[in-house]
């Protein structure tokens, strides 16, 4: 992933892994913006940063029903040196401009109406 390729959209980077339960959890509600009509110029990156494994991480995916997501991995970490991360699963939130607005960490409930109408102001 090239980040610069993805100016002028609201990008989210989500990391997780299949053996985090918060990240379980949340899997869904971030499938689900995703395939929100609301926004138009969004672009979700699903990070899986274990040890790429594709079949435990589709199996993950069906598991949890997500239907739009697919699924990317940072092998050499580069994601993790750039946004210094500190645990799982962190979310960051990338404006038009390219420049990072918010960094959580831990679970996040995507489909909040709050958050959206807070998230839409960025799309």
């Amino acid at each position: 992933i090239n980040l610069n390729n993805y100016r002028k959209k609201l990008v989210i980077l989500n990391f997780w892994a299949t053996w985090c339960a918060p990240c379980k959890r949340e899997m869904p509600s971030l499938d689900n913006l995703y395939q929100n009509n609301k926004f138009k110029n969004l672009q979700i990156f699903a990070v899986n940063m274990e040890k790429k494994n594709m079949v435990k991480s589709k199996n993950f995916f069906n598991d949890l029903n997500i239907k739009k997501l697919k699924i990317f991995f940072d092998p050499k970490l580069n994601f993790v040196k750039e946004f210094k991360l500190k645990g799982m699963p962190t979310t960051i939130l990338i404006n038009k401009k390219g420049e990072q607005f918010a960094q959580i960490i831990g679970e996040v409930d995507f489909e909040d109406e709050k958050f959206i109408k807070w998230l839409l102001k960025y799309d």
